[in-house]
């Protein structure tokens, strides 16, 4: 059910005839530059979400802290 090497053949072809080759390189730069901005925010994404936990993490720790030394 999947797609053979004919019908990636095929698809290129028709690709190549109906955009040309300088048009093709175009889209390829454009894909591949979305995918790596793609990738970037996906890292920051983490990044900040990882930021944000040992934020938490600390937060949660002092305080418990501050309680042990209110109550002693």
């Amino acid at each position: 059910m999947g797609l053979g090497t004919t019908e990636i053949l095929l698809i290129c072809l028709l690709a190549l005839i109906l955009f040309g080759g300088g048009k093709l390189a175009d889209i390829g730069k454009g894909l591949g530059e979305g995918i790596k901005n793609f990738k970037k925010g996906m890292r920051e994404a983490d990044h900040e979400d990882e930021a944000e936990a040992s934020a938490k993490k600390d937060a949660s720790t002092k305080s418990a802290k501050e309680e042990k030394e209110s109550r002693a």
